[in-house]
């Protein structure tokens, strides 16, 4: 059975990949494609490397039949998602891949995002996407909400340690470093080549960021008591890729066995042997995040690196992960792809 699928946002980078992964699903098919100011285009005018595809055209949201469509990705701009998936059928399954209805209390949502969140019904209902902690949720759920990029890598790393109980929870340090493409495809003075090439950038700091919410709620819920972390986000002038670097106090041998029990199977995740360090390099352009444990010179404790493809794993791959969970297909279909290297 093929399902058609619908991408509204289809003119941004996580929307360009979801095409690319589609195109070599064996279930999946790209039914609609949605921009605003690009309505009308072709998609191979606004992404030439899919010219290969034979797709629809880009249309306005209010010209898709719905009635057609079976599963509707969602990668319109923050706080853009709140009136579009409240205005479709509610016989459509929906994966949000926008950061509307990552947060579960609306209290949270508008402490991070500064206004009150317009469909709370939605809100409350709403899945949490990250797929090898919420299966059965996601399985279940006709609305499914995407992590952000960082908050995912940052919790392949800490999770299985805060669930397990081997590290301590009151002085977690979280450091990203991240490609520009995390940023989106607006232009912004500060991703001008000439801003960004030959330096990196921090940003969000002092708590600041808006993805510490999701980190709260998520390793707050884990451990069964308040965690807040330290993180700062930096901008790299790479293109693709997120490596976390998770400071925290614990035996690393302790750490390195729960990662391994909790991802044992699963075919996107990878613990690397000791003594190993992984690479975005090696995740480029695929589904996979690679993990690794180091024990530090002081006693007690450890560092826990993650790194993951932020528009794939940290975004369109993900979405395409639960989409096969919600429409009852293997959860690997259309996200084996091997990464691309060098």
């Amino acid at each position: 059975m093929t399902h058609r699928a619908a991408i509204l946002g289809a003119s941004g980078y996580t929307g360009a990949e979801l095409v690319r992964l589609i195109a070599t699903h064996p279930a999946l098919e790209v039914a609609a494609l949605t921009a605003d100011r690009k309505a009308g285009l072709a998609m191979a005018e606004v992404f030439p490397h899919l010219r290969h595809l034979d797709l629809p055209p880009l249309q306005r949201i209010e010209e898709v039949d719905f009635s057609c469509i079976d599963i509707a990705f969602c990668a319109l701009p923050h706080a853009t998602s709140q009136q579009v998936i409240a205005a479709l059928p509610e016989s459509l399954k929906v994966i949000d891949l926008s950061a509307d209805f990552r947060l579960r209390d609306p209290a949270a949502y508008e402490r991070w995002y500064g206004k009150p969140h317009s469909a709370r019904e939605l809100q409350a209902s709403a899945a949490y996407g990250l797929t090898e902690f919420y299966r059965d949720e996601i399985r279940a759920a006709r609305l499914v909400a995407g992590t952000g990029c960082n908050v995912a890598t940052g919790l392949y790393a800490l999770l299985p340690a805060v669930t397990a109980g081997v590290i301590g929870t009151d002085d977690i340090i979280l450091d990203l470093k991240c490609g520009v493409s995390g940023a989106g495809r607006s232009l912004k003075e500060n991703l001008l080549h000439a801003e960004l090439s030959e330096g990196w950038q921090p940003y969000g700091t002092g708590g600041t960021h808006r993805h510490l919410g999701e980190f709260d709620q998520e390793l707050s819920h884990a451990a069964g008591r308040e965690v807040a972390v330290q993180f700062t986000p930096t901008l790299i002038p790479g293109n693709r890729g997120i490596l976390a670097a998770a400071y925290v106090s614990g035996e690393a041998e302790a750490i390195r066995a729960a990662l391994n029990e909790a991802y044992a199977g699963e075919p996107f995740l990878h613990v690397l042997p000791e003594g190993r360090v992984p690479s975005t390099h090696h995740v480029r352009g695929s589904n996979l995040v690679h993990l690794s444990v180091v024990a530090e010179r002081r006693t007690g404790r450890a560092t826990i690196y993650a790194v993951l493809d932020n528009l794939v794993k940290g975004a369109s791959g993900q979405a395409v992960q639960n989409a096969n969970l919600m429409l009852g297909r293997p959860e690997t279909d259309g996200l084996m792809l091997a990464p691309v290297f060098p």
